[in-house]
């Protein structure tokens, strides 16, 4: 309910038309916009139509609200942050060029910010499948976005060849990110261009991993020197290995498994420390006639520890950073659309804007399942988007900022 004294803004929208930007400022409240802004000198001198607190959150509505236009997403977002948050005040809706410019100042900063202060694991050691052998399981990938055909954006990002020399449609931007695999919530995240390849990426993350966290990764992050650089930071690795890695074999062990050293390829190896690693190699019984083996390594060398059938097993999580991809490009931005911004900066702050707003729907999913006590996996994110977007008739009396 409003606060006393509080009055409705005027508007012909109704209240619960304005439910999802409840859900924006419940993951990112007032408070914090205001702090990130004023950290990255993004806060205004002078009085503006269009203030940075609000352009903060249309940077991630334009993400919840991805088909709608300037306007459209701007109507919303302001009727509901002036119902939610009396100091934001009623905003005449400006021309799509003034909220242009308001968006170029802004910036890309804030809202990357926003989401490295806001984004974090969610798991708790009574979530299903969320640890082994005492550590958080997590994930890192890539992906790539198609983004607007402009030159500054081509020259910035560059774009994917094709056959005959060709060059595809639209440029990319290629996006590395780190999800916890039990709640699907990426809470890290690197931004490049599509030129830039992913374990180059991959290193800014890697450094920032934690001591307690299982990293599960394919086969393509999988080299010396990220692994390396992995070890440094007290996590443990549970990564699959490329075919031309040829561990030195130690011992092997009761569960089947062996430990080995690894050295760096070329000269380096013959001089280089070696790294003492655990190999598991698996085959997946799935009726089919492919046989492939699946060979991993990992950290973990104690098999009382972890045993090879559970680290086997646990492998198989990192497909739920694929899952949180698709839910970003295919639901949340929709299947096959391009990211609209035409320059780089906004292109950059639309991307950020996505990952705030995948948080924060994942973050309301995981308080659902929470209160419901059940597994996490069981809660859809498509159900759950609609939620966030659509009105609910209901709602009349409901205040998104929750008083």
């Amino acid at each position: 309910m409003p606060r006393v004294g509080w009055l409705k803004p005027v508007s012909d929208r109704r209240l619960s038309d304005l439910v999802s930007v409840g859900v924006l400022m419940r993951t990112f409240p007032p408070v914090l916009v205001d702090e990130v802004i004023a950290g990255c000198n993004r806060t205004e001198q002078r009085s503006r139509s269009l203030p940075a607190r609000v352009m903060a959150y249309f940077a991630v509505g334009m993400a919840l609200h991805s088909e709608g236009s300037y306007e459209d997403v701007l109507g919303l977002l302001t009727d509901g942050l002036a119902w939610s948050d009396p100091d934001v005040g009623l905003v005449k809706l400006p021309s799509k060029s003034a909220i242009f410019q308001a968006r170029e100042r802004l910036g890309a900063e804030p809202v990357k910010a926003l989401f490295a202060r806001v984004a974090r694991p969610l798991a708790t050691a009574a979530t299903p499948a969320a640890f082994l052998a005492g550590r958080r399981l997590v994930a890192i990938d890539g992906t790539t976005l198609d983004v607007a055909d402009t030159v500054v954006n081509t020259g910035f990002f560059g774009r994917p060849g094709v056959n005959k020399g060709e060059q595809a449609a639209f440029p990319q931007a290629r996006v590395v990110a780190l999800a916890e695999c039990a709640s699907h919530v990426m809470f890290d995240a690197v931004i490049g261009a599509y030129t830039t390849g992913e374990n180059t990426l991959a290193r800014e993350l890697i450094d920032r991993l934690q001591p307690g966290m299982l990293l599960l990764a394919d086969r393509g992050f999988c080299g010396f020197p990220l692994w390396k650089r992995a070890v440094a930071t007290g996590a443990d690795l549970l990564w699959r290995a490329m075919a031309n890695m040829k561990p030195r074999h130690l011992e092997n062990l009761d569960d089947g498994s062996w430990l080995a050293e690894l050295r760096p390829s070329g000269n380096a190896g013959r001089h280089g420390e070696p790294l003492v690693i655990r190999v598991i190699e698996y085959q997946i019984d799935d009726g089919r006639a492919d046989d492939e083996t699946y060979r991993l390594f990992t950290t973990i060398l104690d098999p009382d520890e972890a045993s090879a059938v559970d680290l086997a097993v646990a492998y198989g999580q990192r497909w739920e950073i694929e899952s949180a991809f698709d839910e970003l490009k295919t639901h949340q931005r929709g299947l096959r659309a391009v990211l609209r911004s035409k320059s780089p900066q906004l292109v950059l702050q639309e991307i950020w804007g996505h990952l705030c707003c995948h948080y924060a729907i994942r973050a309301l999913m995981w308080e659902a399942a929470d209160h419901a006590k059940v597994d996490p996996d069981r809660v859809s994110f498509v159900a759950a988007l609609r939620i966030a977007r659509r009105s609910i008739s209901a709602a009349r009396d409901f205040s998104p900022s929750g008083n």
